[in-house]
C-alpha cells in the first residue's frame, strides 16, 4: 500500500510543538476534544441523513466508541460520523490551520505564553500529543464513492497518508499510543471519570469498553412542560454534588443576543456560614453541550455565588484551547440577562411563595446582600432585602423595604434601622426610644454586611436610609408621640434648662476626654443616657476597630434624659453644691453605663473600679446611717 510523506512547514512544525506542549493546563482535555470532534461529525452525517443524501454505511448508529488496551497502552476512540477524504485528512489535521496561522506564529513569538487567542485555529485535535507518542488516524468519508485513509504521524514535524482497509466503515477512528508518562489514559476509572466530567451531556451514546457511559439527560435543553419535580432534583443532585433536594429553580432559554439556555438551582443549606468555602462557586458552562468551565465565576456576580447550575451555548467563542471564554461583548449581555431573570424569580418567589423565600433569606440572605453595590440592579436587589423590625412580634418575621415604606407615617422622610448582634441588644438600645414612643417602625440588622448594604443603598422609593441612632431629630418632630411615656412626661421650665446645660457642662469637665461633649436629650425615654456617634452609626465603629484595632476610639457625645429622675436628682445635688464629689461618681458611672449599652467599653479594668467604688461609697454611707441610728437609741435609753 503506496504511503505519501508530508512535511510541515517550518512555521507550522513551531506551532505544533507549542500547541502539544505548552498550551494545555490539563492534558485530560485531549479527550474532550476528541469526543467534541467526534461529536461535531455525527452532527454533520445526521444532518446530511435528515435531508435524505446519499452516504456511505446508512445503517450505522450514530455513536462514539472508546476502547482501551492497558497492556498494549492504547487508547482508541471512534465516531460512526461524516468522515474525511484524503484531502479533508491535509486540509483539517494536516496544516492545522488553513488559514492565518503566520500572525498566529508571529503572535506567539512575541509572547508565549499569550495563548488565549481567538479560536478560528481548528487545533484541538492535536492536544492529543500531550499524552500520544503516535496516533494513527482510519476514517473513511460518508460520500459512498470514497476510499478509507490513514494518517499517522509522532507529533514531530511530519505525518503519512495511506489508503486504508477496504473493510472499514463511515467515520472516523484514532488510535493513541500513549506514552510511558500517560498510561492512566488507558484505565477506564480514569477515562470514565473525564467523560462523566466534560462530555457528559454529548448528544450522542459514548460507549466506553462496550459500556455506554453517558447516561444523565442536556434536562437544560428540555421543554420545561416535560420536566417533573422528581427530574429537576435529580439533576440538581448530579450536577452541584448535593445529597438532598434544591431549595427553587430557574430554568430558561433565550434567542438575543445569542442562543443560550440556562438551568440555575439554589441549595438549601449555605456552607459559608459554618465557616468553609464552598469549593464548587460558580456555574457549569457548556459549548455544545461540552464542558469548558465547571465554574465559571463570569456569568453570575459574586453575591450570587451560593447559585448551582448549568449555561450552555452553541455560539460562545472560545479560546484556542476551548479552557476559556475570549474576551466578548455577548458575554457581559448573557449575564445581564441571567442576573435580571434570576432576580425575577426571586421577586416572584417572595410574592407567591414566602415561605420559600423565608428559607431562602434565612440561608443566603447574608450574601445576597453583598449586591447592595450592584447599581445597575439596585432596585431590584433593594425590593428583595428583608429585615426584622421593631413591629415584628417574633424574631424570625421579616418585613421587605416594600412592606416598610408601605407603612410609613405620612410625616415620615426616612427609612430608619438600628443594628446589634441581636434582637435584645438591639430592643434595649435607647437611641431606639424615641422612635418607640412615636410608634415609628425601624428595622433590626444583626449581620455586619447590613452596616454597608443599608447606607450602601442610599435610598429606596427616594426614602433616605439612615440609621436610628444618627437621625436628626428635627426629621421627627412632625410626628406625634403614640406612648403614654411621653405624653405623661412633664417638661422642664426654661429655668430648670439652663440649670440642666450647666449640669452637662459639669459632667464634662469631670469626663474630660471620655467623652467629645455632653447634652440634653430629644431622643431618650426611660434611660437616663446615651452616647451618640458623631458621622458614623455605633455598630460601624465597632467594626472599623475590629479591622483597625490600633486605632484609638473616637470620643463619642453623650446625650442626657433632661426628665429621667436620676439626672433630675443629680441636678438637684449640683444646684445645693456643685463641687461635690458625689456628682463625680455618678458621672463617672453614668456614661459607663451608657457605654455598657452602647457596647464600646474600652477599658473594663478601671469601669469595674469605678463600680466598686461606688458600691464602697454607698456602704460606706449605709454603715454612717446605722451609727447615726444606734447612737440616737442609745441617747433614748
Amino acid at each position: 500500500m503506496e504511503t505519501t510523506h508530508y512535511e510541515f512547514q517550518a512555521q507550522v512544525r513551531q506551532l505544533l510543538d507549542i500547541l502539544s506542549h505548552s498550551l494545555y493546563t490539563n492534558r485530560d482535555v485531549f479527550i474532550r476534544e476528541l469526543i467534541s470532534n467526534a461529536a461535531d461529525a455525527l452532527d454533520k452525517v445526521r444532518f446530511r441523513s435528515v435531508k435524505g443524501e446519499s452516504m456511505s454505511d446508512p445503517d450505522l448508529n450514530f455513536e462514539i466508541r472508546i476502547d482501551l488496551d492497558e497492556k498494549a497502552k492504547t487508547i482508541t476512540i471512534s465516531d460512526t460520523g461524516i468522515g474525511m477524504t484524503k484531502q479533508e485528512l491535509i486540509d483539517n489535521i494536516g496544516t492545522i490551520a488553513r488559514s492565518g496561522t503566520s500572525e498566529f506564529v508571529k503572535q506567539l513569538k512575541a509572547d508565549e505564553k499569550n495563548v488565549t487567542l481567538i479560536g478560528r485555529f481548528g487545533v484541538g485535535f492535536y492536544s492529543v500529543f500531550m499524552a500520544g507518542e503516535r496516533v494513527d488516524v482510519t476514517t473513511k468519508s460518508a460520500d459512498p464513492n470514497e476510499p478509507s485513509w490513514i494518517w499517522t504521524s509522532d507529533g514531530a514535524g511530519t505525518f503519512d497518508i495511506a489508503e486504508g482497509p477496504k473493510e472499514f466503515k463511515r467515520g472516523t477512528s484514532v488510535h493513541v499510543r500513549l506514552r510511558d508518562n500517560a498510561e492512566e489514559y488507558a484505565q477506564k476509572w480514569k477515562v470514565q471519570s473525564i467523560i462523566e466530567k466534560y462530555s457528559n451531556f454529548v448528544p450522542f451514546p459514548i460507549k466506553l469498553n462496550g459500556e455506554q457511559v453517558n447516561k444523565v439527560t442536556a434536562l437544560w435543553r428540555e421543554p420545561k412542560s416535560k420536566i417533573s419535580k422528581e427530574q429537576y432534583n435529580e439533576f440538581y443532585k448530579f450536577i452541584a454534588h448535593q445529597s438532598d433536594d434544591a431549595l427553587t429553580w430557574m430554568h430558561f432559554s433565550a434567542d438575543a443576543p445569542l442562543q443560550f439556555h440556562s438551568l440555575l438551582f439554589v441549595p438549601k443549606t449555605n456552607i459559608e456560614f459554618f465557616g468553609i468555602e464552598s469549593p464548587d462557586e460558580g456555574i457549569n458552562l457548556f459549548v455544545r453541550r461540552v464542558l469548558i468551565d465547571a465554574h465559571d465565576k463570569e456569568i453570575l456576580p459574586h453575591y450570587l455565588r451560593f447559585v448551582r447550575g448549568v449555561l450552555e451555548s452553541d455560539d460562545l467563542p472560545l479560546n484556542i484551547s476551548r479552557e476559556t471564554l475570549q474576551d466578548n461583548p455577548y458575554m457581559v449581555k448573557i449575564k445581564n440577562t441571567v442576573v435580571g431573570k434570576f432576580l425575577s424569580h426571586l421577586h416572584d418567589l417572595a410574592t407567591k411563595e414566602p415561605d420559600i423565600f423565608k428559607e431562602f433569606w434565612q440561608s443566603h440572605g447574608r450574601i445576597f446582600k453583598e449586591g447592595y453595590n450592584d447599581f445597575p440592579n439596585k432596585e431590584k436587589i433593594a425590593a428583595l432585602f428583608h429585615f426584622n423590625s421593631s413591629k415584628a412580634a417574633r424574631v424570625d418575621e421579616l418585613i421587605s423595604l416594600d412592606s416598610y415604606v408601605d407603612h410609613m407615617h405620612p410625616d415620615q422622610q426616612e427609612i430608619y434601622y438600628l443594628s446589634g448582634p441581636d434582637r435584645k441588644s438591639v430592643e434595649n438600645n435607647p437611641a431606639l426610644e424615641i422612635f418607640k414612643a412615636k410608634g415609628i417602625q425601624v428595622l433590626y440588622c444583626y449581620d455586619p454586611i447590613d452596616e454597608f448594604a443599608l447606607p450602601g443603598l442610599f435610598d429606596y422609593r427616594k426614602k433616605n436610609i439612615v440609621s436610628a441612632d444618627q437621625v436628626d431629630l428635627a426629621k421627627l418632630e412632625k410626628i406625634p408621640a403614640e406612648s403614654g411615656d411621653v405624653k405623661g412626661k412633664k417638661k422642664p421650665t426654661k429655668k430648670d434648662e439652663k440649670d440642666l446645660d450647666r449640669l452637662a457642662r459639669r459632667i464634662k469637665d469631670i469626663l474630660g476626654a471620655k467623652v467629645e461633649d455632653v447634652k440634653l436629650s430629644d431622643r431618650l425615654v426611660n434611660s437616663p443616657a446615651v452616647l451618640v456617634s458623631q458621622g458614623m452609626s455605633s455598630q460601624m465603629e465597632k467594626m472599623m476597630h475590629i479591622y483597625t484595632p490600633d486605632m484609638a476610639p473616637k470620643p463619642k457625645v453623650m446625650e442626657i434624659n433632661k426628665t429621667h429622675p436620676l439626672i433630675l436628682s443629680l441636678l438637684a445635688i449640683y444646684k445645693k453644691d456643685a463641687k461635690d464629689h458625689i456628682l463625680d461618681t455618678v458621672a463617672l458611672n453614668l456614661f459607663n453605663s451608657a457605654a455598657l449599652l452602647d457596647g464600646t467599653i474600652t477599658d473594663p479594668q478601671t469601669m469595674a473600679a469605678d463600680i466598686q467604688g461606688i458600691i464602697t461609697e454607698t456602704l460606706s454611707l449605709y454603715d454612717k446611717t446605722a451609727e447615726s441610728d444606734a447612737d440616737e437609741d442609745s441617747s433614748i435609753e
